[in-house]
């Protein structure tokens, strides 16, 4: 893969290389309206889709940073993106144009004052994994293995840049209005902060891992602080390869239930247990070794639960309370997605929608056991999904819905639902973290 010998660090350089996106995008439109004339709306739109998630999936790897990392957390949407740009986006993941050879000794010089060849026995300069704020290098110390995440030049500086270029589009995206936005924004202003800073990285990993470490078929990596910095972060080599790469195989249904289980554990444990959250359930954040065994490698983004979110959110994962119009009204102002100043047919649709997505988005939850190979429960979801993507009542609304605790979390159940269905995981039992002590 060829790699990058600099990366644009200004507002101004961002800004540029995004509005030059932005025309190629521009000329793909006008060729779609000269593909409609020649073939079906629905060929156009696909050569328009795939066109257009090339040319800005292109333009964000070579910024790396919070745009690529936007385009990351876009990738996990499988119900409101076209196929096209979840297929181009998910490469954020762990697969981008890495750093030069010489950007990475210059890069881990400046974060940590000497040469790799100064701190370890082996240090390969050339990248085994590349995402969207950093890239991981293979080294070696006492005969220990070492994953070392060196993090890419300006990436922290460029957050806010960053995020002001794409907020005209997810706002659109997502019905945002301008009005009590900003709330939501600096919401993932924040945690995109935390992803940089390596220092906080190292103290939740390990957290985390000693936490996490008594939960069946599930390892974590030994972190190293002496070879860790606010920009670089070395842990134990951990063999094994990325969950996507594993799904994509054969799986026996014993090794699926296995796997399926331990993630599910993994994250029940922590949610109702620990009140945080590893809240970035992507396929790259995880490897499958040769024993079976779940390996979780990154702790950038983990989301704390407060009380006052944490008890009304699932208190709706109750079907008893989900059918109790009092309660299910009263939970919904508690959650903010109804309001005060809204007027009667805002509360009447919302408490339509949010009662048809929770009485099927919290079924898991109301079982014992839970078979997530199961397509008719994913097809819902995708049609659910579908069915207000295209609402003309929903565009007409103020979107602005929700505490701001739910971007997150509703992330964190999105991703962890999507792994699950990868891995055809089936008789899932659904509340043995009550019995993990």
């Amino acid at each position: 893969m060829k790699t990058i010998d600099n990366i644009p660090t200004s507002k101004i350089q961002r800004a540029t290389k995004l509005v030059k996106t932005g025309a190629k995008v521009g000329v793909n439109y006008m060729k779609y309206y000269g593909d409609k004339i020649i073939s079906t709306e629905e060929e156009a739109k696909e050569k328009l889709n795939k066109a257009n998630a090339e040319d800005i999936y292109d333009g964000l790897k070579t910024m790396k940073g919070s745009a690529l990392k936007v385009a990351q957390m876009l990738s996990m949407e499988k119900n409101i993106l076209p196929r096209a740009y979840v297929e181009k986006f998910s490469l954020a993941q762990f697969s981008v144009p890495p750093l030069s050879p010489p950007l990475v000794v210059k890069s881990f010089k400046n974060y940590f004052g000497k040469h790799p060849s100064e701190l370890f026995d082996k240090f390969n300069v050339n990248s085994v994994n590349a995402a969207s704020i950093g890239q991981v290098h293979k080294a070696e110390k006492d005969g220990v293995k070492l994953a070392v995440k060196i993090q890419y030049p300006g990436v922290a500086e460029s957050i806010s840049t960053d995020l002001a270029l794409v907020k005209p589009i997810a706002m659109k995206m997502f019905n945002i209005r301008g009005e009590n936005s900003d709330r939501y924004f600096k919401e993932v202003e924040d945690k995109l902060t935390e992803e940089t800073n390596y220092n906080l990285e190292f103290d939740q990993s390990e957290e985390i891992a000693n936490a996490c470490e008594h939960i069946p078929n599930l390892k974590f990596p030994t972190y190293y602080k002496e070879f860790s910095s606010e920009r670089i972060l070395t842990m134990s080599w951990m063999d094994g390869i990325h969950l996507s790469e594993y799904t994509n195989q054969e799986m026996s249904p014993e090794t699926s239930k296995k796997l399926g289980q331990a993630l599910w554990d993994f994250y029940m444990f922590q949610i109702h247990k620990l009140k945080k959250v590893h809240a970035d359930p992507h396929p790259g954040n995880f490897l499958v070794n040769t024993n079976g065994e779940l390996i979780v490698i990154d702790f950038g983004c983990m989301k704390t639960i407060p009380d006052e979110f944490y008890i009304p959110y699932f208190e709706l994962a109750k079907k008893e309370n989900i059918d109790n119009p009092e309660i299910f009204e009263k939970t919904l102002f508690e959650l903010e997605i109804l309001r005060e100043d809204d007027t009667e047919r805002e509360k009447v649709f919302f408490k339509e929608l949010f009662h048809e997505m929770l009485s099927l988005f919290t079924q898991p939850f109301q079982v014992d056991t839970f078979d997530f190979s199961d397509g008719v429960f994913f097809n819902r979801i995708a049609e659910l999904g579908a069915k207000y993507a295209k609402s003309t009542e929903l565009k007409d609304m103020n979107g602005n819905r929700g505490s701001k605790h739910f971007i997150y979390i509703n992330r964190t159940f999105f991703g962890l639902y999507n792994l699950m269905h990868d891995l055809k995981a089936k008789d899932i039992s659904i509340k043995t973290y009550y019995t993990i002590a």
